[in-house]
């Protein structure tokens, strides 16, 4: 368990004001520290008009006539976007809605109940702000809690097992008579009902969907199924679930600066009807309309290296609204961390030179994330 250590020294963030309490106390003004003149317009004009992120169905990767214009869509959307919404991907609505409803009830909890999971000093997890490095910096008109999932061992006790129970339990109809019980020695209630960890449930089966995801895109890329397999089947899996309030002046804050992401595949779920996240596309901020219980998927920094960069991770943003909140559900699927991340070797020939150095995976989450948001920047360090 030599990445333990090396994980839980990935970085760390200052503690920051609760931003859902100063939104209930309807402030006409934004904090000054909030404000963010410097960044790119949040309103975008004629939106309608602009092009909007690609669809992939998973269904039709799966089986059929259709698996092989799938998958040239699945590689135009990675190469030319670095985003994409996936429908059909097998994951139940009845699970989405019990998360769903879940994050709304965590961020809904008292205050009081709030603090048994916050940041702790020297630590990202828990509810707060990642990123913040100074106390000059400019801050997020956002509330958010991370945790690490997968692998299990890294969880925090006092974290993953303690949520509330409205959140962690989730009913599941439990299997006809001719499958043996999941614990052969409970007796389970008549009405046939069995109660499990919601979350549980989710990480196992978002952590499928990535896995398949990337396997599917090494197929796309005509890579060995080995290189993708010995990175990711026992990979490091963490969750951030976004609150964005509402602000009384939107267009001068920022709900999530502009970003590539660490990790290597993004699963975000949108919780609520309220969007706002855009993504740079052409040198244009492109608003993404989230379809109903899709996934928006994207590239990571990580992919992005693998791929020798033919696969691009691309700068997002979060923006908010003026009259209700925005709530997400982010999940960041990366190497083992005890793994070296590169130019996949079938991926580097004489006329594709490797254009990334190689870095072991704890060291290139730990440059990722004990600095400020500031777009690619850290990427490109690691270019050749």
């Amino acid at each position: 368990m030599a990445a333990e250590t090396q994980v839980a020294i990935l970085g760390t963030s200052l503690p920051v004001p609760w931003v859902q309490d100063l939104a209930k106390d309807k402030l006409g003004v934004v904090p000054e520290r909030y404000v963010r003149t410097d960044q790119d317009p949040v309103i975008i004009p004629d939106s309608a008009s602009l092009p909007q992120v690609p669809v992939i169905n998973l269904q039709k990767l799966s089986s059929g006539d259709s698996i092989d214009s799938e998958l040239q869509r699945l590689h135009h959307a990675c190469k030319e976007w670095g985003f994409f919404q996936l429908i059909n991907h097998g994951m139940s609505d009845s699970l989405l809605e019990d998360v769903k409803s879940g994050i709304l009830e965590f961020f809904n909890l008292p205050m009081d109940q709030k603090k048994k999971f916050w940041q702790v000093p020297g630590e990202l997890e828990g509810f707060g702000q990642a990123f913040v490095v100074s106390e000059q910096q400019k801050l997020e008109w956002a509330d958010a809690f991370h945790m690490i999932t997968l692998p299990t061992y890294l969880r925090k006790p006092h974290l993953f097992p303690k949520l509330p129970q409205p959140f962690r339990l989730r009913k599941i109809p439990q299997h006809n008579n001719k499958h043996k019980p999941r614990f052969p020695s409970q007796n389970f209630h008549e009405s046939s009902l069995e109660l499990r960890d919601t979350l549980e449930t989710y990480s196992a089966e978002t952590k499928n969907l990535a896995v398949r995801i990337l396997n599917l895109m090494a197929k796309a890329l005509g890579m060995e199924a080995k290189e993708i397999d010995d990175l990711f089947i026992d990979g490091w899996q963490g969750m951030r679930m976004n609150y964005y309030p509402p602000c009384p002046q939107p267009e001068l804050v920022m709900g999530l600066n502009p970003h590539s992401d660490a990790d290597a595949l993004t699963l975000l779920l949108q919780v609520n009807e309220i969007e706002g996240l855009q993504i740079r596309k052409d040198g244009m901020w492109v608003p993404v309309k989230t379809l109903p219980n899709a996934f928006v998927v994207n590239i990571g920094d990580t992919m992005e290296m693998v791929s020798n960069g033919i696969y691009r991770s691309i700068e997002h943003r979060g923006t908010v609204n003026a009259l209700k909140e925005r709530i997400s559900m982010a999940t960041f699927y990366s190497p083992n961390m005890d793994a070296e991340i590169g130019p996949a070797p079938t991926l580097v020939t004489p006329e594709s030179p490797a254009r990334f150095r190689r870095i072991s995976v704890a060291e290139h989450m730990k440059g990722c994330l004990s600095g400020e948001l500031r777009g690619k920047a850290y990427l490109d360090t690691m270019r050749i």
